[in-house]
């Protein structure tokens, strides 16, 4: 499993990180296939995002991006980890959610 660290700027430029490195590490075309997400939650307070990209044949490869500790777990088609990035930014990345 390859460990990385990695310069994000805001939630768009990590949803392009996670759709880029998700598609080359199943060699497809980036931007081809839907990405979904959805956030996690911890005693009901948002702590993450869950990424699937659904590729063809039903194949699905997913992303997990850690608040706490600001890395993204990353997860082949087989359910195994393949990589894991540390995150830097000049700002703490926030969820986006109001309420």
């Amino acid at each position: 499993m390859l460990t990385r660290s990695r310069q994000i700027m805001d939630l768009d430029d990590l949803r392009k990180f996670v759709n880029a490195t998700l598609c080359e590490s199943e060699q497809l075309e980036i931007g081809a296939f839907h990405i979904s997400e959805r956030i996690l939650m911890r005693g009901g307070k948002p702590c993450g995002i869950f990424f699937c990209l659904h590729g063809p044949r039903s194949v699905k490869i997913t992303a997990i991006w850690e608040t706490d500790r600001n890395t993204v777990l990353f997860y082949g088609s087989s359910g195994e980890r393949f990589q894991k990035t540390q995150l830097t930014a000049t700002q703490r990345l926030e969820l986006g959610l109001t309420g």
